[in-house]
């Protein structure tokens, strides 16, 4: 676990040391904001996109996936039946079946994110590498993903493993126990235990208790989720880009 953490650190301190090393830091630091405004803008679209395209390949079907209009939600809707510009969210699959299968629920979390394994986590470590301030913002954005939606997706795929076990442990029926905690929306969700846990289907001290337990579960399992995501993205890193800098000099100097 110590390794899984200490990689993505490692991997933004080499990214921020090659800006330092530049001779004028704060154009540097413009062109890496700048960049990585207008990569939030292309990715949010095309990370709802690869949602459809993991539930579609895995055999599920879609319905509805909003996009907020200033992310292209109107342009996509003209394109795409199932898209509808507008929504609470910048992006969200709203609509999608997963044909009882939880391995298409997991596909379907995970689809965005085949994005950061092969491309933006290998782009963050060739900019630890060297000093590409204009591709550092995309490596950012992109291979930083499954962190800054640990409180989504990476849930998400936590509580769907979760009720998953919990309803094999409990030797369930068609039924998933606890299928209320599933959600996309962590916030959301605590707010839903807190003022309706009726509307999650716990009812009862005892209900509710579990429910908590198994939600906390979810979050730790998202964290490891996403750790070894990143892993993934840095073994195809290796491959691909070569080892990183401290890596590298340690080889040299051995």
């Amino acid at each position: 676990m110590r390794k899984l953490i200490r990689q993505p650190l490692e991997d933004v301190a080499a990214c921020l040391n090659r800006l330092a090393e530049s001779g004028r830091p704060g154009r540097t630091l413009g062109i890496v904001l700048v960049s990585l405004l207008i990569t939030w803008f292309i990715y949010v679209p095309i990370h709802e996109m690869l949602h459809v395209l993991g539930c579609v390949a895995t055999g599920g079907s879609v319905s509805k996936l909003e996009i907020a209009p200033h992310y292209g939600g109107a342009l996509f809707a003209q394109w795409f039946p199932f898209v509808v510009s507008g929504g609470e969210y910048a992006g969200r699959l709203s609509g999608f079946d997963t044909k009882g299968s939880d391995l298409i629920y997991l596909a379907t979390d995970f689809g965005p994110f085949v994005l950061s394994v092969l491309f933006g986590v290998p782009l963050l470590r060739m900019c630890a590498k060297r000093r590409r301030p204009i591709l550092l913002g995309v490596g950012v954005v992109v291979g930083l993903a499954p962190f800054y939606n640990l409180i989504g997706d990476y849930y998400e795929m936590g509580s769907v493993i979760t009720t998953r076990i919990a309803t094999i442990v409990g030797a369930g029926g068609g039924a998933i126990a606890f299928e209320g905690i599933r959600s996309d929306d962590i916030f959301k969700l605590i707010g839903s235990f807190l003022l309706r846990p009726g509307d999650l289907g716990l009812h009862g001290a005892g209900s509710i208790a579990v429910g908590a337990l198994l939600a906390a579960v979810s979050m730790v399992l998202a964290v490891i989720l996403s750790l070894v995501t990143y892993a993934m993205g840095h073994g195809v890193a290796c491959l691909t880009v070569g080892p990183g800098p401290v890596q590298a000099d340690h080889d040299a100097g051995g």
